[in-house]
């Protein structure tokens, strides 16, 4: 019979997936690393396989082989249907007594809070935002795209400035030095090339977003069009942190906002300064930062917080991920 940890905790997100097995008195015994996570593209199964492999080699570094909880936040986990489907997934993998599976911005929301409690905006690929009350209540959006109402997220963007850089360049839009810096990135001369070489997939489609970094490259140099993107993308993530909250009913309390994500966290001075200004005009009371904890802190707090763990237990986990070099990372 195989010795048995507290917590496996995942988090998969759409480039990669980080797995730590934490003992019952928050020592992580054991972590690896894998590939990205996508079963809207290649199958839940599949996409569940590709776990297996990452979990079978922290359960070998663990010297374990189960654990009584797996807290697993997993990217493309949207829709309640979504979540109740990988969860029977996981739970048929054995993996662990019990499974909860959560959208991966729950990760991040509660890596960056010492409690259950508060708002993340996540903008990476896409954007996204959760919220979280210790009485379990949640607040979340079904962030499909376009198709749920979002806007931004780093593909968001490249296609924003790609819109605008098009026009301006064949006389429909406003002038923009977006029209020379996007094409540029790529060693191209015109947007007309660089439309042609997207199009026929001379330049790889996963791609684009490389071009959101010029973007604010662009804006920073003080173009107006680029300038006006960045700003939306402050409104935008402004409005679903005021939401979230308003919703949990944490408007007028001081609630930590966590802002995460590779656009979120890159440290661009024109869209860090316009969202605290704008949540300063909108909720006063919003307390931001940026999370640059590995969001598998996260998972694990969440599955120690299933459990009932003492706040000791929770720091330890913490020290862990928060020193310079974790050991067994």
């Amino acid at each position: 019979m195989g010795l048995t940890a507290s917590v496996l905790a995942i988090d998969a997100g759409n480039s990669k997936t980080d797995v730590a097995v934490v003992a019952a008195d928050g020592e992580v015994l054991g972590t690896a690393r894998g590939g990205g996570f996508r079963p809207p593209v290649v199958g839940v199964e599949t996409a569940v396989d590709a776990l297996a492999d990452t979990v079978t080699r922290a359960y070998r570094a663990a010297g374990v082989t189960a654990a009584t909880h797996v807290s697993a936040c997993l990217a493309n986990a949207d829709l309640p249907v979504e979540e109740e489907q990988l969860a029977a997934a996981l739970h048929a993998r054995a993996w662990g007594t019990s499974v909860d599976v959560r959208n991966d911005t729950f990760a991040i929301l509660r890596a960056g809070v010492a409690e259950p409690r508060g708002v993340a905006v996540v903008c990476g690929a896409g954007i996204n935002c959760v919220g979280m009350r210790p009485d379990g209540r949640t607040a979340r959006f079904p962030a499909l795209g376009r198709l749920s109402g979002d806007w931004g997220g780093g593909w968001g963007l490249a296609e924003e400035a790609i819109w605008h850089a098009a026009r301006a360049e064949d006389g429909r839009g406003d002038a923009t030095t977006l029209a020379h810096t996007l094409p540029a990135h790529f060693g191209l001369p015109t947007m007309y090339s660089l439309i042609e070489s997207l199009h026929l997939e001379d330049i790889e489609p996963g791609r684009r977003h490389e071009l959101a970094p010029v973007l604010f490259g662009t804006a920073a140099d003080g173009d107006r069009i680029a300038r006006g993107i960045v700003d939306r993308l402050a409104q935008e993530v402004v409005t679903m942190a005021v939401v979230a909250l308003t919703r949990l009913e944490l408007l007028e309390e001081e609630t930590p906002v966590l802002l995460g994500g590779g656009v979120l966290a890159a440290g661009h001075d024109q869209l860090d300064d316009g969202v605290r200004e704008l949540l300063a005009a909108r909720a006063p009371k919003a307390v931001p930062q940026v999370v640059r904890a590995r969001p598998v802190l996260g998972a694990a707090l969440l599955g120690l917080d299933r459990l009932g763990a003492r706040a000791g237990v929770h720091d330890r986990v913490r020290a862990h991920f928060e020193s310079p070099s974790p050991s067994g990372d």
